[in-house]
């Protein structure tokens, strides 16, 4: 059984590690996905990012387990790289 001291580290560090990969693969989709001038994208994307990690860090601190936290971090991440790399933000 673990300890509820890891499993609070464990939530802690999906909302800190994994609300900035989320607000930077939703900053990048954003940027590519508006019909702006690039430079406006770019500008914008970085601005609503600062929201997206807020309300990402939020969400995963109100979730009950950390798997829901984990999750809700690593599946909507995943999906917006997809996206963007599929709308030509990643350019491998």
């Amino acid at each position: 059984m673990v300890h509820k001291g890891w499993r609070l580290a464990s939530v802690i560090v999906a909302a800190l590690v994994g609300g900035y990969c989320l607000a930077n693969v939703a900053s990048i989709f954003v940027a590519v996905a508006l019909p702006l001038t690039r430079s406006d994208a770019t500008l914008l994307a970085n601005i609503l990012s600062f929201a997206f990690y807020i309300v990402a860090m939020m969400w995963a601190l109100s979730q009950p387990t950390q798997r829901r936290a984990w999750l809700g971090m690593l599946i909507p991440a995943a999906v917006l790289f997809l996206l963007g790399y599929l709308l030509g933000g990643y350019p491998l």
